[in-house]
């Protein structure tokens, strides 16, 4: 993604979920999705979806049994 997207999300997150500490990063040798986290932890991805000239973004994270 470039990176006044990564700004855009990042932006988001902070403001939706009321969360200084949430960081939207680039990852390395993908330009489709980023990753989000939660000061050193990793959250999950958000991926960049466009279909019929209409831009989206969905955030995906995996929840273990072990951490609930």
């Amino acid at each position: 993604m470039k990176p006044e997207e990564l700004k855009k999300l990042d932006s988001y997150f902070k403001r939706t979920f009321r969360n200084t500490e949430l960081t939207v990063k680039a990852r390395p040798r993908k330009d489709d999705s980023a990753e989000l986290y939660l000061g050193d932890e990793f959250l999950g991805l958000i991926y960049k979806d466009e279909d019929e000239g209409e831009l989206s973004y969905n955030f995906s994270m995996a929840i273990l049994d072990m951490d609930l």
